[in-house]
């Protein structure tokens, strides 16, 4: 009989200094991620860059029988609201409950925090290993991002977290979860016990800049866990966190798995040790929105390739809404011309622009209702030069084959400034949610994308440069700026910054 395996996936990663909250709703429509599905439509994102795609895939080419539950996922936001949280995790233990499998594969974040409970995914693995009993080997992907807690260290047999950000190995790493199952699996036949754990918590926070996997010191630091990945140790991990959830556990974890415990507690303190002494090499410098446009200026000027500001502050895939204006305001105050930015989520000045039509002119005040300080609406006269449904497939590294709908789309014009204009919302990750507005990103000037560190997969190659702009919003990019009250004692608030005490 072919080995059975539960599936299930619940993503959330949760900023809780963000201005709105997760519902029900938001799960169901996906933003960003693929809608809500269950049963065997979950086995249709075999092809999406997502884990449990690649997890998927990797189960069926091993011959194993699937017992696919629900995934769901929804935008970067406060807090997941108690009654998705219980909904959907309800829906995934009360499977569990109803047995018929030989282990379970969960497709996680690894960073929710929910109204109720500060560490959602030890909550739900915690559930799932009380409904599966000891025995069942519980297998979990994270995302790069999450703040990895003891209890889910416990719970699962074994986590595997991304390695690239952006994260185009989405469903590679879905790909290591099943290979890593399948090795608890054959233990288990042979009689041996599970892996052996070994874990170490960083002692500073990471700016999610410095993050990106394209770059010094990411980059060196993921080549070192690669190469100590072999022999006997089964799995390396090294999670930098989400830097913007306020409580205890946030922040940077290694760990790993090993067929002994020396070689996986080895292995983990090699990288542990690396990271503290080149704790200052993760440091990132940010521009102010008026140096980030005028230096944008002055290297495109002859330049073949646009040169790229990112909106850091208000990336929706860090919890920002993807409406303020100050670097909009920028562009303007600088006479900027070929520039766009993408997407402003405004559903109202989106609607607008659809009953003006192609060639007409509204006066809407756009944007600018994050309630941060600095941050407020454009009152302005823009011309309507594209209008479109907003649905597109995304053909960048970033959730490949992915149909999104964030529609209606307007691209609004002001000055020698386009604004495409969008009624959901998403990260500018994908070149296609530019030219769902008739903008074409590589013959501009310059482009700001309301995004941190994923558009650069897409946009990484057509770009003469990259700068990183701290505009008002609400996703603070550096750690040390956030009113921290519930970090755990001691640890830096950014690299070789100062300690929270409390």
């Amino acid at each position: 009989m072919a080995t059975r395996i539960l599936i299930a996936g619940f993503q959330h990663e949760t900023n809780t200094f963000a201005p709105s909250k997760a519902a029900y709703t938001n799960f169901e429509r996906g933003e960003g991620f693929p809608a809500m599905v269950r049963g065997d439509d979950v086995l249709a994102l075999r092809d999406v860059n997502i884990p449990a795609g690649g997890f998927i895939a990797a189960a069926e080419r091993r011959g194993w029988s699937l017992l696919p539950v629900i995934w769901a996922g929804a935008s970067p936001s406060a807090h997941v609201t108690e009654d998705a949280f219980e909904r959907i995790a309800g829906e995934i233990v009360e499977a569990v409950r109803m047995g018929g499998f030989e282990a379970v594969y969960l497709d996680l974040h690894g960073a929710m925090v929910a109204e109720h409970t500060d560490d959602g995914e030890g909550t739900l693995l915690e559930r799932v290993r009380a409904a599966a009993g000891p025995a069942v080997p519980l297998v979990a992907s994270l995302d790069l991002h999450a703040n990895v807690t003891g209890r889910m260290l416990r719970e699962a047999d074994a986590l595997v977290a991304y390695r690239t950000y952006p994260h185009v190995d989405m469903a590679e790493t879905g790909e290591r979860a099943a290979t890593l199952l399948e090795r608890l699996l054959d233990r288990q036949a042979a009689g041996c016990c599970p892996l052996h754990r070994a874990a170490r918590r960083l002692p500073f926070l990471i700016p999610i800049n410095g993050m990106c996997t394209l770059l010094e010191p990411s980059r060196g630091m993921y080549a070192q866990l690669a190469a100590l990945e072999t022999g006997g140790v089964a799995s390396l991990s090294f999670s930098p966190g989400f830097p913007a959830a306020d409580f205890p556990e946030c922040g940077p974890v290694i760990w790993g798995y090993g067929d002994d415990a020396a070689s996986a507690d080895a292995a983990v303190q090699a990288l542990y040790d690396k990271m503290l002494a080149d704790e200052a090499a993760w440091q990132v410098p940010f521009l102010s929105p008026d140096d980030a446009v005028r230096e944008a200026m002055r290297l495109s000027d002859g330049a073949g390739k646009p040169v790229i500001i990112a909106d850091t502050q208000d990336n929706p895939g860090a919890g920002g809404d993807s409406n303020t204006t100050g670097m909009l305001r920028a562009l303007l105050r600088n006479g900027a011309k070929g520039a766009a930015i993408g997407l402003i989520w405004d559903p109202a000045a989106a609607a607008a622009a659809h009953c003006a039509g192609v060639g007409a002119f509204i006066e809407v005040a756009l944007g600018g209702v994050s309630g941060v300080p600095g941050d407020e609406p454009l009152h302005a006269r823009f011309e309507v030069v594209s209008l479109s449904d907003g649905v597109c497939r995304y053909d960048g590294p970033m959730m490949n084959g992915m149909l999104a709908d964030v529609g209606p789309v307007a691209c609004l014009r002001i000055d020698g400034v386009l604004i495409v204009v969008s009624g959901g919302k998403a990260q500018m990750l994908d070149r296609n949610l530019y030219r769902i507005g008739g903008v074409e990103p590589e013959k501009m000037k310059i482009l700001v994308n309301k995004s941190s560190v994923h558009f650069r997969a897409d946009f990484q190659g057509i770009a003469h440069a990259v700068l990183v702009a701290k505009a008002p919003g609400p996703m603070t990019a550096d750690p040390a700026d956030l009113p921290w009250t519930r970090l755990a004692p001691g640890i830096r608030m950014k690299p070789m910054g100062k300690a929270f005490w409390g």
